[in-house]
């Protein structure tokens, strides 16, 4: 099956009542901070439609390096302005332009092993140059459920008050930015909401792909983390833009997942019914 990603777009983009009144008290523009990944383009978009339909003048900037091209003129051609910038350069994020709300998604992603120095360099010290470069601005920083450790499945999951416990260096790094953002806020007074999302799904990635992926190729599916949170990607970019209006100093924490906990074992069935193919399976699930 092939995704209509004109139709996928608009899905994801498609703001509330909610997001439509946050953005409609903004007074200025709002810029996406490595906006170049799968999420950035439907996010800027819903901010976009906001603003048009509240008749606000405001603009959308998306910020990356934009190795991929063709994301960048898409973006485009939806009215997204967009800007090509390596975050990492002081002088090139010196010469962004000064905005009032700032979403940042920068960073390295789950799933970069071998490449440790890149991921704290990334995930702590550019926090640092972007917290530094706009101290009066509000913030939604992109977090990661991966802060807390392992919880049982017959738990509701961690809340926000939860003891933290990162496994592993990615982990680790991603409460580093936390912590980077929080001293900035408390240092500058900088209003800042952190989201700790958990497992995004749409189409083109996310637990459902990756479960679709290993059915069609039959290859063995490991049981170990055996329950999962995910949530829709157009309901996460709705939460992330409303959550503007939650952002403070010393900043608002919020976990950002679907409302229950899913099976793995009992998603892989259902996609193999879909799929018309039996799933494979490895392992048993942990305590």
């Amino acid at each position: 099956m092939t995704v209509d990603l004109h139709q996928l777009m608009l899905d994801l983009s498609e703001p509330d009542q909610g997001v439509m009144e946050t953005l409609a008290r903004s007074e200025d523009d709002l810029m996406l901070l490595g906006a170049g990944g799968k999420i950035g383009h439907g996010l800027a978009l819903m901010a976009k439609r906001a603003f048009d339909a509240t008749r606000r003048s405001q603009r959308v900037l998306a910020v990356s390096q934009f190795s991929d091209e063709n994301v960048r003129n898409a973006m485009e051609r939806d009215g997204i302005t967009t800007i090509s910038c390596d975050l990492m350069d002081s002088a090139a994020l010196a010469k962004l332009p000064d905005v009032g709300d700032l979403v940042y998604m920068a960073g390295q992603k789950f799933g970069t092993e071998g490449a440790a120095s890149v991921t704290w360099m990334r995930n702590t010290v550019l926090p640092a140059l972007v917290a530094q470069r706009w101290p009066n601005s509000r913030f939604v920083v992109y977090s990661s459920g991966n802060v807390y450790p392992f919880t049982t499945p017959r738990s509701d999951g961690p809340a926000e008050d939860h003891a933290l416990g990162p496994i592993g260096e990615y982990a680790q790094s991603v409460l580093g930015r936390e912590r980077v953002f929080e001293f900035f806020s408390r240092t500058n007074g900088t209003k800042i909401v952190t989201l700790r999302l958990n497992y995004a799904v749409e189409p083109r990635y996310g637990v459902l792909v990756d479960l679709g992926t290993k059915i069609l190729a039959g290859e063995p599916i490991d049981l170990t983390t055996g329950h999962v949170n995910i949530v829709w990607q157009g309901d996460a970019n709705r939460v992330t833009l409303r959550s503007l209006d939650l952002a403070s100093s010393p900043p608002t924490i919020l976990n950002l997942a679907g409302p229950r906990h899913l099976g793995v074992r009992d998603l892989a069935c259902q996609l193999g019914r879909a799929l018309k193919k039996e799933p494979v399976f490895t392992g048993t699930e942990a305590a």
